[in-house]
């Protein structure tokens, strides 16, 4: 199926690795310019590299590479002012990062909610109100939030991220209903249950030396709860991103897309 977004510019934030990196290829190979952003530049760098590797020869599409923190007002100012990148004028922005620590609710205090919903609510806001006006003007954009699985099927250890991002997708609801729809431009939601990430990995090492089990019994054991057996990858992340910025997504805004392999065990 042709996508029919080749040549349109994209900004996929956190994209130098897991989920981000998913979304950042799965676009490239449908022929999109990529603003890759991400705050550790070595990495960045070699995803980047990766990417252009996986190209096919005679690739016209860009890849454009922006170390720099999105959740920062000078973050977003290199975004949009990197010399080879299109600005603001992108048509698709996938925005992500990396969740809030887990812990109990008691110990945190303003300093820790305020950095979460910074990272995971209001910076994504700022992206949003950044773009989508050029893409309103030019009949065309496609938004995509990477949130959790968190945000239907709570986890009561990772309070700072149901909060925040429970925020963020309240804020979509109503600003996908107003009058961007009519205007071609869609905003909806991506909620990634257990992904092959290093973040899962990871909290795995954690949750093993947690429990005194070995790190293959705790796989063993959050397999068990995953209805496909297995975790997902960043790849079919990233096709079904790519798939909610093609021209055949324009019917589909305001929705909580769960990738989770069936683990969430509710009808709606």
């Amino acid at each position: 199926m042709d996508l029919g977004i080749a040549g349109r510019w994209a900004l996929v934030c956190g994209a130098s690795r897991g989920l981000g990196w998913g979304c950042a290829r799965a676009l490239a190979l449908e022929g999109v310019n990529v603003v890759m952003a991400a705050r550790d530049a070595e990495a960045l760098q070699q995803a980047a590299a990766r990417l252009r590797a996986e190209l096919p020869p005679g690739a016209a599409n860009r890849i454009v590479t922006v170390a720099a923190d999105v959740t920062s007002e000078d973050g977003r100012a290199a975004l949009w002012s990197a010399p080879d990148g299109p600005g603001r004028d992108v048509d698709i922005l996938v925005t992500n990062a990396g969740g809030p620590p887990p812990g109990d609710f008691r110990q945190w205090g303003r300093e820790q909610w305020l950095a979460a919903l910074q990272a995971n609510m209001l910076a994504p806001i700022e992206l949003i109100k950044a773009t989508v006006d050029g893409m309103a003007a030019r009949g065309f954009g496609r938004i995509v939030n990477i949130t959790s699985s968190a945000v239907k099927a709570p986890i009561d250890i990772l309070g700072l991220s149901n909060g925040a991002r429970s925020g963020l997708t309240g804020f979509v609801a109503g600003l996908a209903r107003g009058d961007l729809a009519a205007r071609g431009v869609t905003i909806n939601n991506l909620l990634p249950g257990k992904f092959d990430t290093d973040r899962l990995r990871a909290t795995l090492q954690a949750a093993a030396q947690a429990s005194h089990r070995t790190l293959e019994q705790v796989c063993a054991a959050q397999l068990a709860q995953i209805p496909a057996r297995r975790f997902g990858t960043p790849q079919e992340f990233g096709a079904v991103c790519a798939f909610l910025c093609s021209v055949h997504a324009g019917y589909l805004t305001g929705q909580n897309i769960l990738l989770d392999g069936g683990a969430y065990p509710g009808t709606f």
